[in-house]
């Protein structure tokens, strides 16, 4: 009887401690899952509006450095655009890793949105390299795994994208979704594998739509493709002002291809007012969500910190990214070649934080 009774309790203790187990492992789950939520924001001009010495401001109006104010409000990953041969020295490979290198120095994570343009690459423009034109097709397959190769090797970001905002394809006519379907996979097949084939970390790969509605039909066509992350930009003025019809569509796009979910971009104005003499791209009481979200520096971060719940309720929500944090009236408060974005930075027009950084630091 009591080798029985030692038994039981043995068997009891066991059942106890994997039970325990169990519980912990489950808890420290939940605690790395609210760690890894992607808080990221794209400064991608900082490096040239840096060259004009803005001074910067904490909440309280005290001189910040801007970076490590970033750092110190939760954001843990920087987003930066990539361009192959820009006109200036902004956005180059050259600029990218330099300001690549002193992030990582500084504990930011790094996500590359590699254009493969020279310039800006959007829905409406998918401008092909200047020194990739007219070569045969299976030359710029060679281009695009090449380049993606070299890029990766130099920088080895945690998140790259194939192409920015790629509704209508990219590297344009060749890359065409609608006219060239085929080569436009197989083109995003050789940036894919270039990634596979020389990250020398864990880099996850994102395809980018820009908006959510017509989305499923766009990861439908590229579902075979190897990538892990499904990237939206959500700006209201051009997307819509429904936030449950961008969650249903959130869901359905989880439950279809069963990939990670990031809001790839985002921006909400503080004000309708101006800075500079640069047209503002939102101006407008009706491209606002009224009355939830006014042109305030409360309406503007109502708006991201719904956003960020949303991504955190989603099933395979990893996270967002903010837009244009640092755009502000670099360029002088006459400048007609400014800032069109200066109402929707994260700074006001003394280059004060405002207050949507908190919604970064916040669980």
């Amino acid at each position: 009887m009591k080798i029985e009774k030692f038994k039981v309790l043995v068997f009891g203790a066991i059942l106890i401690y994997f039970s325990c187990s169990e519980v912990g492992v489950n808890q420290t789950s939940d605690v790395n899952n609210e760690s890894e939520f992607i808080s990221a924001v794209d400064v991608s001009l900082y490096p040239k509006i840096e060259l004009s010495s803005p001074v910067f401001k904490d909440n309280n109006g005290i001189t910040i450095s801007f970076l490590e104010f970033l750092k110190s409000k939760g954001i843990n990953t920087i987003r930066i655009r990539l361009w192959v041969n820009p006109i200036d020295e902004h956005s180059s490979l050259s600029e990218v890793k330099s300001f690549s290198e002193t992030l990582k120095s500084m504990g930011f994570n790094i996500y590359l949105t590699l254009h493969y343009s020279d310039t800006w690459a959007d829905p409406g423009h998918q401008i092909i390299p200047q020194d990739w034109h007219n070569i045969p097709y299976s030359d710029l397959k060679d281009k695009v795994y090449n380049y993606t190769k070299m890029v990766v090797e130099q920088i080895n970001p945690e998140i790259i994208q194939i192409g920015n905002e790629i509704n209508n394809g990219f590297l344009h006519p060749e890359g065409h979704r609608y006219s060239e379907p085929s080569q436009f996979l197989e083109l995003l097949n050789e940036g894919i594998q270039a990634v596979r084939d020389h990250s020398t970390g864990e880099t996850e790969i994102m395809l980018h739509y820009a908006g959510h509605q017509g989305s499923d039909v766009f990861f439908n066509l590229v579902k075979d493709l190897d990538y892990d992350i499904i990237g939206l930009s959500y700006y209201p003025i051009w997307h819509g002002k429904s936030f449950s019809q961008l969650e249903q569509n959130l869901t359905q796009l989880s439950v279809l291809y069963n990939k990670k979910l990031m809001i790839a971009e985002t921006a909400y104005p503080f004000t309708l007012g101006w800075n500079d003499w640069t047209n503002n791209i939102v101006g407008l009481e009706d491209q606002l969500i009224l009355p939830d979200f006014p042109a305030t520096p409360q309406g503007q971060k109502d708006f991201v910190q719904q956003l960020k719940a949303m991504m955190k309720d989603v099933e395979g929500g990893i996270g967002l990214s903010y837009w244009g944090a640092e755009l502000i009236a670099w360029n002088g408060e006459e400048s007609t070649a400014g800032s069109p974005w200066e109402n929707q930075a994260m700074f006001d027009f003394n280059n004060q934080a405002l207050p949507v950084l908190d919604v970064f630091e916040s669980p």
